[in-house]
This record gives structure tokens, C-alpha cells and sequence, in this order.
């Protein structure tokens, strides 16, 4: 029998920072999907990419369970999966420089004025996002909400911390969501950021 796989990441403590080699047991750097879901994208990454690493952040314990069991049917030992809130994560439990890519997808785009502010993409959200990523780290940011698209972009491109750049993702999966979207005849809004050096 299949000796089972420990693809969970339960930290002892949540009011520790946790480094790459702490969470994958090596590496330096991981791919992080923020708000991973049922975690199809993720799985289809790591699939294809087996050099690297992957981390799917969920709060639902339901979906992060399905993540975990997933990939350990499909014997991916490239992926983790760890419940709890996307800016809790990047701001306290995640060490410095740790994050090679982003993934942040189809996220709850709070389209009420009045829920803006729920939004994780804030202004104050910049520079917990840069400190998490590697020297060369980028986000990749996709929607079907183009008024969320826009708020994401301008803060994004207003801060000296990134730089827009062109979508080069050669492999890059559809989550179930663009899938229904795209069904609906609904248009995708995709973008890029790179981590600027700022000194």
C-alpha cells in the first residue's frame, strides 16, 4: 500500500512565520494560490510543473480537505495546502521572500460600495504583498468583474513597489469559475505584476 502523503500544512503555531523549507521540507521560493477553492488550477500546476512548489491558501476547511485529497490520489508531493484568511497569511505566517508567484484568481470582487473595503487588494495591501515575494516574485491576477479589475490595477500600477508587465504564462490553467464565466460569454480580465527593486 501507497504510504500515505502529509499534504496538509498545519502550523503549531499561527502566530509564527513559516519559511519554505519549513512548509515543503526544501526549497527556497513556492507558488502561492491565494483563495485556492476546490483546487483545480492548483492541482493542474503542480502537475505540470513537478520542479516546483505550490501552496493553496483557503479559509473553508471543506475545500482545503478536497484539495488535500486530491493531490494525494494523484500522488503530487509538489503541493501543500494551508486553512486560513489570504492577508493573515501574507502580513504574519509567511516569511520574506518566499513567494516566486502569486496566483490571485476570481476572488469575491465585494462589487457593493459599501463592501470595498473588504476587498484584499487595499492600498495598505502593497506592501505586505512585496515583502512576501521573492526578488524576482510577480502576481498574476484574473477576474470576470472589470470595475474590481480596475481598482486592482490602479493601486497596483499607482505604487512604485510593482510594475505592470505583459501576460507571459505559457501553462496556465482555467479555474472552474473562468470556465462558467467564459460559458456565460463573459469577458476575462487578466494582469501581471512584478515586483519592482526599489531601494
Amino acid at each position: 500500500m501507497r504510504e500515505r502523503m502529509d499534504t496538509a500544512f498545519v502550523p503549531g503555531d499561527y502566530f509564527a512565520r513559516y519559511t519554505v523549507p519549513q512548509i515543503f521540507g526544501a526549497g527556497e521560493v513556492c507558488e502561492v494560490d491565494l483563495g485556492c477553492g476546490d483546487g483545480g488550477f492548483l492541482l493542474e500546476m503542480a502537475a505540470h510543473y513537478p520542479e516546483r512548489r505550490f501552496l493553496g491558501v483557503e479559509r473553508l476547511l471543506g475545500r482545503i480537505r478536497k484539495v488535500c485529497r486530491d493531490a494525494e490520489k494523484r500522488g503530487l508531493a509538489n503541493i501543500r495546502g494551508l486553512r486560513v484568511e489570504s492577508r493573515y497569511f501574507l502580513e504574519w505566517m509567511i516569511a520574506p521572500g518566499s513567494i516566486s508567484r502569486l496566483h490571485y484568481l476570481f476572488p469575491d470582487p465585494w462589487p457593493k460600495e459599501k463592501h470595498h473595503k473588504n476587498r484584499l487588494v487595499q492600498e495598505s495591501f502593497i506592501p505586505v504583498l512585496h515583502r512576501a515575494l521573492a526578488e524576482d516574485g510577480e502576481m498574476l491576477f484574473k477576474t470576470d468583474h472589470e470595475e474590481y479589475f480596475e481598482w486592482v490595477c490602479e493601486l497596483m500600477e499607482a505604487s512604485p513597489l510593482f510594475t505592470r508587465a505583459e501576460w507571459n504564462a505559457d501553462f496556465y490553467p482555467k479555474t472552474d469559475f473562468q470556465k462558467q464565466w467564459e460559458a456565460m460569454g463573459k469577458p476575462i480580465f487578466a494582469a501581471r505584476f512584478t515586483k519592482s527593486h526599489v531601494v
